[in-house]
């Protein structure tokens, strides 16, 4: 029969598959919305499976709070969190009080929810416009999206950039920084497998050998490729009404 494919031993979530919960700090999110004052910069630290340093930082009444560390951020920074504070490196405000044009990074995606755009090292986004309560951020992709000008974000570049200019030289590096962030380590193509291993595997060419368009209810050994596709292959443009006429 074959040993079970490996989307499928992944599908029963064993704890071989799951990203480890060792070396987590804290969960990374900003304060409550109605935080206002300054705060304080007491460490910077390195979580395992994330790809930025986080900051620790200590607010008002020696809480604290852990978020994504930007560039130049240094240990006894003073910051400010909230609507108060001066647009500087580093401190934590609302867009409508953030110039168009500025780079910002860990952005909200609704006000309140603690950051959830641009949290990787060395990416920024863009206030592009605002207007009508509403705030355009273009994304390190180039994607622009729209959210309520009442987000929070944070002045500056996430620390980290050039993390991926330095090659991991070895399989065990790259195995254990895969490893540590859960992601699927090595990849395999069906189509190189054996026959026994991936409905794609097997024959003397590598080519599926079928269609690899699958149904929503195909069993587990069998659902893989393009699971329901809406369509498949190159998009057709709509020829002009002149050249139909021809």
């Amino acid at each position: 029969m074959g040993k079970r494919i490996l989307q499928r031993r992944r599908g029963k979530a064993g704890i071989q598959f799951r990203a480890p919960s060792k070396g987590k700090i804290a969960p990374v999110r900003y304060p409550k919305a109605a935080t206002e004052g300054s705060a304080t910069v007491t460490a910077i630290l390195d979580e395992r499976g994330r790809s930025a340093p986080l900051a620790q930082i200590r607010l008002d009444g020696d809480k604290y709070t852990y978020l994504p560390a930007v560039a130049g951020l240094s240990v006894g920074q003073q910051l400010s969190v909230g609507s108060t504070g001066q647009v500087l490196q580093g401190n934590i405000m609302p867009l409508s009080k953030i110039p168009e044009g500025t780079r910002v990074c860990n952005v909200e995606l609704r006000p309140g929810d603690g950051g959830r755009f641009v949290r990787a090292s060395g990416t920024s986004a863009v206030l592009f416009s605002k207007a009508n309560g509403r705030a355009i951020i273009k994304l390190p992709s180039g994607k622009n999206i729209l959210v309520n000008d009442s987000c929070r974000a944070t002045v500056g570049e996430i620390a980290g950039g050039g993390r991926r200019e330095k090659p991991f030289l070895t399989a065990g590096a790259r195995h254990h920084a895969m490893r540590a962030s859960g992601r699927v380590y090595p990849r395999m193509r069906g189509i190189a497998m054996a026959v026994v291993y991936h409905p794609f595997g097997g024959g003397r060419h590598q080519h599926p050998g079928k269609s690899t368009s699958t149904s929503r209810n195909a069993p587990p050994g069998r659902k893989v490729g393009l699971i329901a596709p809406r369509k498949t292959g190159r998009k057709r443009l709509a020829r002009s009404s002149a050249e139909v006429s021809k």
